[in-house]
């Protein structure tokens, strides 16, 4: 099964539970990994369901192609990886 790990980062802010799923592509694991969990939901996705500006997704050491539709494709052993994009000066 895929792994979604969401680094320690967003632990700083809420509860985040590493989760094992079998969808096909990145938008079903995000919706798996958000059941019952509106909050984590809101932290990742804006009020559209796109990806926040200060949130990255890689999946497989790649970054996430798309941050709207979010229909990368995952293997059964994909690991995804959620986490805040850093910035600075």
């Amino acid at each position: 099964m895929a792994q979604i790990i969401f680094t320690q980062q967003l632990a700083r802010f809420l509860p985040v539970p590493e989760c094992s799923t079998q969808a096909p592509d990145l938008r079903s694991a995000l919706d798996g990994a958000f059941a019952g969990n509106a909050r984590l939901r809101a932290y990742v996705l804006d009020d559209q369901g796109h990806l926040r500006d200060n949130v990255v997704v890689f999946i497989d050491g790649k970054r996430s192609r798309d941050r709207v539709v979010l229909d990368d494709p995952l293997r059964p052993d994909s690991r995804i990886y959620i986490l805040q994009a850093l910035s600075g000066g």
